[in-house]
């Protein structure tokens, strides 16, 4: 014990996990410029519902990112290496996405929102890729799992920001300053980029297209039941993702300020989120990840419930504070086992490109079902519709039960 002390106070002080926390800053911070924050500026700028809904299919490049992640592994840019490098470009591109967006209006030109929040998104799907991939080049085998922690809790504290920070500033400063304030917080990540070291690819690179492109796909898809698990993975957050894309609009509509939602859902929720993570991680070793999976689904399906009864009380400073603990707290449970499990299902010689694709089928439901869930809220009312959302995960669970049934959960360990 004496001997291992001073070897893990060496590696959680050192100058790899500083890298790690900020990079996670960096990737977090921009998800919800295009979701919550943007949500709130349409709905104030009296921007419909089904637009509002439709607007999650800029999204997209989020769940395609698998198609050109092969290429940021394959190709090397002449400036500072090749996870660098790429990494300064993509961060770059945002930063001006964000400057773009910002001087948008949401009411006079939807599509010109559309097409800056489009590339906001393509850039950071783009960063998205080389952090995950520098991550796992940067970090030993033994630094990898707080490491890991460090950027979940990095990527939380960029969506904070984000979200709960710009929302109370929207009530003091305009949308446009609060995305151009956000923009040059991306300067952290700049600087994080210029003065971190290149990785070392100590498995070497990919030195044909095929070998990139091809021979991961190639190695998953030669699975067991590899579409089913993707049509889990599609399908295990669905309700969850389908209530959180309409939550902003649904919590203005029933009296409560961007202030309060930002102070509650965002402040409030990110401790409960927090929380969740550190608890599902500690059942996960406790019970396994299909009972996580398992038991957490049920939960995240209940909490979801909890909404269609706040939209029957109304405004509740007390009940949203409740129905946020509970939906904040099953979510980081959620999430915890979920990305798990993906890892569990991950080649660690295709880390990067096997990881692009599981997570973009994670990102599916936020961008194509969500997108006519104004539709749905206009035709049966919110409280209807949160009851759906609840429904909706049964079908997941049910697969789970049936793979479970195959012994896929005994099979799929990390690789």
């Amino acid at each position: 014990m004496p001997t291992r002390l001073p070897s893990l106070i060496k590696t959680v002080f050192s100058g790899r996990m500083l890298i790690t926390l900020l990079m996670g800053f960096s990737s977090g911070l921009p998800l919800l410029l295009t979701m919550s924050v943007l949500q709130a500026w349409m709905k104030l700028e009296g921007v419909d519902l089904k637009t509002i809904g439709l607007f999650a299919l800029v999204g997209l490049p989020y769940t395609l990112k698998f198609l050109w992640a092969p290429l940021l592994d394959r190709y090397s840019p002449s400036l500072l290496g090749r996870r660098r490098g790429w990494l300064l470009l993509a961060q770059i591109g945002l930063m001006l996405s964000i400057v773009l967006l910002a001087f948008t209006s949401p009411a006079v030109s939807p599509l010109s929102v559309a097409f800056a929040a489009l590339l906001l998104t393509f850039f950071s799907a783009s960063q998205d890729i080389v952090i995950d991939a520098y991550r796992r080049e940067s970090l030993s085998d033994e630094e990898l799992g707080f490491g890991s922690s460090l950027y979940v809790n990095g990527y939380r504290v960029g969506m904070l920001l984000a979200s709960g920070g710009g929302l109370i500033l929207a009530d003091f400063i305009s949308f446009t300053q609060v995305y151009l304030l956000m923009a040059g917080f991306m300067l952290i990540g700049v600087a994080t980029t210029l003065f971190a070291p290149e990785p070392e690819a100590v498995a070497g690179k990919p030195q044909t297209l095929r070998e990139a492109v091809i021979d991961p796909f190639v190695e998953y898809f030669s699975r067991r039941d590899a579409l089913l698990i993707l049509l889990f993975i599609l399908l295990y957050k669905v309700g969850d993702t389908m209530a959180s894309h309409m939550s902003i609009p649904f919590y203005l509509d029933i009296g409560f300020s961007t202030s309060e939602i930002g102070s509650v859902v965002k402040l409030f929720g990110f401790w409960a989120t927090i929380l969740g993570g550190l608890l599902g991680g500690l059942l996960i070793i406790r019970i396994g990840i299909y009972r996580a999976l398992w038991f957490f689904g049920i939960l995240q399906g209940l909490s979801t419930a909890g909404f269609a009864l706040l939209a029957m009380v109304g405004y509740s400073l007390i009940g949203l504070t409740g129905v946020i603990a509970f939906e904040n707290l099953t979510a980081g449970m959620g999430t915890a086992a979920f990305v798990a499990f993906m890892a569990s299902l991950t080649n660690r010689r295709f880390t990067a490109t096997q990881y692009a694709l599981l997570s973009s089928f994670m990102g599916i439901p936020r961008v194509f079902v969500a997108a006519p869930t104004g539709f749905m809220v206009e035709a049966i009312g919110w409280v209807n519709f949160f009851i759906f959302c609840s429904l909706i995960a049964i079908p997941g669970l049910m697969l789970l039960w049936w793979l479970r049934g195959r012994g896929m959960m005994q099979q799929e360990t990390v690789r």
